[in-house]
């Protein structure tokens, strides 16, 4: 189904960026669990540490394309990585940074990201 605006105007529920209003935005450093609610391509749950929201790259609404490093348990960055998101799939980890999802496991924020040569 497709919304319907007025000489350009975005519709009602959605703010210009084609996100919707009450949806977090991605910040440098929030660290993410992805899973399958983010997208299918998470069958095995990941963990990331964001560098940076790719805004160049212009998704479907209620989407994103994000640079990030996927971190191991030990929170070390073993990758870097572009991925595609579903935005209410998203699951921080930052203390207090989501809402009502609660920190799963630690994530030591104080340990420099390493990424293997």
């Amino acid at each position: 189904m497709f919304e319907r605006t007025d000489a350009g105007k975005p519709s009602p529920r959605r703010g210009t960026s084609g996100r919707p209003p009450s949806a977090r935005p991605i910040k440098a450093g929030d660290l993410l669990r992805l899973d399958r609610a983010a997208s299918v391509q998470f069958c095995r749950p990941i963990t990331v540490r964001v560098i940076r929201e790719i805004t160049e790259r212009h998704p479907y609404d209620d989407w994103a394309w994000i640079e990030a490093y996927e971190l191991n348990g030990k929170g070390v960055a073993v990758a870097k990585r572009e991925l595609f998101v579903r935005l209410a799939g998203l699951h921080w980890l930052n203390a207090g940074a989501g809402e009502g999802t609660g920190v799963r496991h630690r994530i030591r924020a104080d340990v420099p990201l390493r990424v293997p040569a």
